[in-house]
């Protein structure tokens, strides 16, 4: 975190985009003791951190791997934020996964899936809507944290890879997932 926090692109921009990173591991320390993850959404919300704080100290926009994708394959723009959301659907859907079984909300099968879908597509809106509350209240100040690039579908792009992150996360990763929960102490019901 100290490397994205040292000189970044644009310091309110940083605090916008870490700061679920800021949030997230106190609490995860916090509750470690009583209600600890499997070692698979431990490393998850690690790899989400750094992309996260990646895109922080750099904007979402200027991120250096994003260029080199966009003249490897081509783009018109920067794709990192297209890496974000993706992210930003696939680690939230194992963690949604994890808490949902471990406090036994439901059960392993349909309506699991359906649910962990449903919950990265509202924290994908409740993101978008956090987009827009920002831009209204900083203006100017808050295109860097937009980044939308002139791309009139940004909205529906992200939200559309949080949904596809959540559904690749749960056909790839759920028995590995499942063998990790079978190990760890059951949470209170």
């Amino acid at each position: 975190m100290a490397w994205s926090w040292h000189q970044p692109a644009d310091r309110l921009t940083w605090w916008l985009e870490a700061l679920p990173v800021v949030v997230a591991v106190p609490l995860l320390i916090a509750t470690r003791g009583r209600f600890p993850l499997t070692r698979l959404v431990y490393w998850l919300i690690a790899l989400h951190a750094v992309v996260l704080l990646v895109g922080a100290h750099y904007t979402y926009a200027r991120v250096p791997l994003g260029f080199w994708l966009e003249e490897l394959l081509g783009f018109t723009r920067n794709h990192y934020d297209r890496i974000g959301h993706l992210a930003q659907g696939f680690i939230p859907a194992m963690v949604a996964r994890e808490i949902l079984l471990r406090r036994r909300v439901v059960r392993p099968g349909g309506w699991l899936f359906f649910l962990v879908n449903c919950f990265v597509l509202a924290l994908a809106a409740t993101y978008e809507l956090l987009e827009w509350w920002t831009a209204v209240i900083a203006e100017e100040g808050a295109i860097a944290f937009l980044g939308t690039q002139g791309d009139v579908w940004d909205t529906q792009w992200d939200m559309l890879l949080a949904l596809i992150g959540a559904l690749v996360a749960q056909l790839t990763l759920a028995r590995v997932h499942d063998r990790q929960l079978a190990q760890v102490v059951p949470g209170p019901a």
